[in-house]
């Protein structure tokens, strides 16, 4: 089944990054979809890249009067059964031609098998796992590199902060992308004669006593969460408030600087995050630079995590289009010969849609906010 390029009077577009980037007059539409968390319990990490992608779909329909696009929103909250529904609902209903996400892992792998079917291409800025890209997928791509590469990074660095303990204790909330995550990061550790400990906790739990005492039993010389910052935050406080005070580190999933609010300045202080994106206010590129201010322009806040990577995989789209690729099978054969340079790295496609730019970055809270310490091959613990 093929989704074909929806043709018709062009809607009316707003101008507050909330689908609308599909301007005004006369001429034809094509609808890309939009699907993660956004109103959800993790929305602070989707809808950067929702932002972003609305931004460079606006800059392309103020130059392009003629065939504009229609930026479709599908609000999963994060969750992997209502992602299902909606993918229906955009392939069947919507007939979009493409999609940006999903954002999360987990409904990465129940929504995709749809468009697949459908064969309409996805490009997913922030799912990580590593296994969505050994499906057999021909259809799926993403903007960013996966655990298989920041797992063993993270690691790497975690090793640095443990100094002479050789001992790390990995927190796991159990959902494809924590586990994952843990899995990639337990293996570097083993590997490197590290002895770890692991506990799977509660995402929508308040009280992680039992985990903290086995933290305080175990005796680590640093820890990792892999997660999202909603449980992050609770556990770090609940840490540190219990006199814990090893380097602890987490994910991209906890990148954000909600983790320092929702834990406490005071307790987030020194937490250490990877992630295998850039935040743009911390390039000096001329172009990044202008991606910021235009960025900041519209929304009134600087960029977050992903936001360059909703950015350039609305671009990978835009590129398609402004090749004269309009039917969802076009757009991604064009996919298989992508190259560009994107905002948060150079934009090209492996056979298996992973991207091959694989850069891993670090990140500290200081003062309550987060701030670059350099990629993984450079960053120093502290």
């Amino acid at each position: 089944m093929t989704a074909a390029l929806l043709l018709g009077a062009a809607a009316c577009g707003g101008d507050d990054g909330d689908g609308g980037g599909s301007g005004s007059g006369g001429g034809t539409t094509v609808k890309i979809g939009f699907m993660g968390d956004l109103t959800g319990p993790n929305a602070n990490i989707v809808i950067p890249p929702f932002q972003g992608a609305s931004l460079a779909i606006d800059e392309y329909n103020a130059k392009n009067p003629e065939t504009k696009i229609e930026l479709v929103k599908y609000d999963s909250k994060g969750d992997a059964d209502t992602a299902k529904n909606l993918a229906q609902q955009a392939v069947q209903n919507d007939k979009v031609v493409g999609l940006i996400g999903p954002a999360f892992s987990g409904e990465s792998t129940t929504a995709h098998p749809i468009f697949e079917e459908a064969e309409i291409p996805t490009v997913s800025p922030s799912a990580t796992r590593i296994d969505l890209a050994s499906q057999g997928w021909k259809y799926w791509h993403r903007v960013v590199a996966n655990d298989g590469v920041q797992g063993p990074a993270a690691a790497k660095f975690l090793e640095q902060a443990a100094g002479s303990v050789k001992k790390v204790f990995v927190a796991e909330e159990g959902d494809d992308y924590s586990t994952g995550l843990s899995k990639a990061i337990q293996d570097q550790l083993k590997a490197d004669g590290f002895e770890v400990a692991v506990d799977r906790i509660d995402a929508q739990a308040s009280d992680y006593s039992s985990t903290v005492n086995k933290v305080r039993t175990f005796g680590p010389g640093a820890m990792f969460h892999a997660g999202y910052y909603s449980a992050a935050a609770k556990l770090l406080k609940q840490l540190r408030d219990s006199g814990i005070t090893v380097p602890w580190m987490s994910g991209d999933g906890s990148l954000d600087n909600a983790l320092a609010t929702q834990a406490g300045q005071q307790q987030a202080e020194g937490a250490y995050v990877s992630c295998p994106c850039l935040f743009a206010t911390a390039s000096d590129e001329p172009e990044v630079q202008t991606f910021t201010n235009n960025y900041k322009q519209k929304f009134n806040q600087d960029p977050a995590v992903y936001s360059t990577e909703g950015y350039d995989a609305a671009t990978v789209f835009i590129k398609a289009l402004e090749a004269g690729k309009t039917t969802p099978k076009d757009i991604n054969d064009y996919l298989t010969t992508l190259t560009f340079k994107g905002i948060s790295k150079e934009i090209k496609f492996a056979e298996t849609g992973d991207i091959s730019a694989n850069l891993i970055y670090i990140y500290q809270i200081k003062s309550g906010k987060l701030t670059l310490l350099g990629d993984a091959n450079t960053a120093k613990a502290n």
